[in-house]
Order: structure tokens, then C-alpha cells, then sequence
């Protein structure tokens, strides 16, 4: 099974930096890494080329112009890149530890999608993270639990790494909703069978909601990475959710329908 990771990012070069580093951590390395870029500044393209020369995996920087918050769209040229397996979506401000890749190629399974939890992360903490030599993959439990009791993190549950038996990852088969694409894993062909993102969504919000809708429509069940794959979000001022309300009413639409491939989607591109 060949695995495609891919960050999606929008000028943070910073954040998007430490994203990267995170991943030459993994235990697996046998994976190709793409940036998503919804837009940039040509730092970005300085950092995912430096990166580039350090890491011991493929990195592809694939960019449009910047029209506003079109995640979806980027994503869709992300898949549209690869010709993996399979596909970890995260977002460049978010951390894995090194076992990230490696839990969710154990946890992948034909006719399932996998979606990971998430932990946020204070802002002081991520300037401590993005100005010094401070390496969040390396953090033992103590550390975590420290940081816990300092408010540095949201939530101490999630790292517990608990053995769930595989039938106690799929209580929520048919629930979308807290599915995130900051973590969140899927079969290629499930994504093109249902024309990946919609970008009919414009600006921030529930186009990730949208594709897990349709996935679940297409027969493809919700399997938990729950306290095996986690991942730390570092903080970061709210979004523009200007959007948001048209958004929701574009989402009430889907859901009172049986639409399962995306208007305009990941196709255009192939």
C-alpha cells in the first residue's frame, strides 16, 4: 500500500516549518509528502524547498493563486498529484509524533475512512514551539502531563495510547460529524468515486463535513484513530467565517439529498 500525506497551508511559513520536521520523525517513512497550498507567498515555496533537500521521502509543492479560502480546491489538486494508495490529509499548523503514519497504515481498511482526534495547543506554548529548539515529537509522558496541568493542551485523554479492539473503532460508522480533515485518512479511489472535495464551498467551513457525508452515502464506513494518531494544532487567530452561514445552508442541502459526487471536484483535475 503506497501513502500519499498531504498538508494543506496558506501563508504560515513559520508553523508550516515545524509541520514539516515533525514528518522526518516518522518510525515509517515510506510515503510521499505534498503541500497544498491555497495561495502562498513564495516563503512558503522557500521552506517546502529546503525541506525538500532534507527529507528522505518525496515532497511535492503543488500551489494555486490565492482567490480567497478554497481548501477544498487545493486538495483536490493534491490527490489529483499522487497516484498513492492511500491519502492522510493534515493541515500545516498541525504536529504529529513519529508514530503518526505508521498507526494510520495499521488502521487502514478497505470500505473504511479514518479519522484521527485532535489536540490544541495554547498560544503561548506554540510560540515556545515555533521560536525555540523545542521538538513536540520527542515529549514523553511526563512531559505531556505537565503540559497538561500548565494549560499548554486541551486534552491529556487522547494520548493515552489505548489497545481498541477493531470492532471498538467502528461504534460511529455512520457519524460525520467531528470528522476534521487536520486528521483524517482515506482509500484514493473512495475519494475519486465521489469527486473529492466539493469546491462549490467557499471561504472556511464544512467542506470537510461534505465529503465525509458523501463517503458515508458511498458505503464507506467511519473507523476511529482515537488514542493512536492524534495530532496538535497549533494556536492561531480565528478564520474569516463570513462564509459560514452559507456554508450551513449549502451542507442542510446535501443532507436532504442522496448526492454523492461533488459538483466540481478533484476530476477537472485529472
Amino acid at each position: 500500500m503506497t501513502i500519499a500525506v498531504i498538508v494543506s497551508t496558506y501563508n504560515r511559513p513559520d508553523a508550516l516549518a515545524a509541520v514539516l520536521e515533525a514528518f522526518r520523525t516518522q518510525r515509517d517513512r515510506a510515503f510521499e509528502l505534498i503541500v497544498a497550498d491555497d495561495g502562498s507567498t513564495g516563503e512558503t515555496a522557500r521552506v517546502v524547498d529546503a525541506f525538500r533537500g532534507r527529507a528522505d521521502f518525496p515532497v511535492v509543492h503543488v500551489w494555486h493563486e490565492d482567490r480567497g479560502f478554497r481548501a477544498g480546491a487545493i486538495r483536490n489538486r493534491a490527490i489529483a498529484a499522487t497516484s498513492a494508495d492511500y491519502v492522510i490529509f493534515t493541515d500545516g499548523d498541525c504536529l504529529v509524533l513519529p508514530g503518526f503514519v505508521g498507526e494510520h497504515r495499521r488502521l487502514a481498511e478497505k470500505g473504511w475512512f479514518v479519522a484521527g482526534s485532535r489536540i490544541l495547543l495554547s498560544e503561548a506554548f506554540t510560540r515556545r514551539i515555533l521560536a525555540e529548539p523545542l521538538s513536540l515529537p520527542d515529549a514523553k509522558a511526563s512531559a505531556w502531563f505537565r503540559a497538561f496541568v500548565r494549560r499548554d493542551i486541551n486534552r491529556l485523554v487522547p494520548l493515552v495510547p489505548l489497545p481498541l479492539p477493531g470492532w471498538g473503532r467502528k461504534l460511529s460508522r455512520n457519524r460525520w460529524e467531528g470528522v476534521m480533515t487536520c486528521n483524517l485518512a482515506s482509500w484514493r479511489e473512495d475519494l475519486l468515486a465521489i469527486n473529492g472535495f466539493d469546491e462549490a464551498y467557499h471561504g472556511w467551513g464544512l467542506e470537510d463535513s461534505d465529503l465525509v457525508i458523501r463517503l458515508l452515502r458511498r458505503g464507506i464506513g467511519r473507523k476511529s484513530a482515537r488514542f493512536a494518531a492524534p495530532v496538535f494544532h497549533l494556536s492561531h487567530r480565528a478564520n474569516d467565517r463570513t462564509q459560514l452561514e452559507e456554508n450551513r445552508r449549502r451542507l442542510e442541502e446535501v443532507l436532504n439529498s442522496n448526492r454523492i459526487r461533488a459538483s466540481s471536484g478533484v476530476s477537472q483535475y485529472l
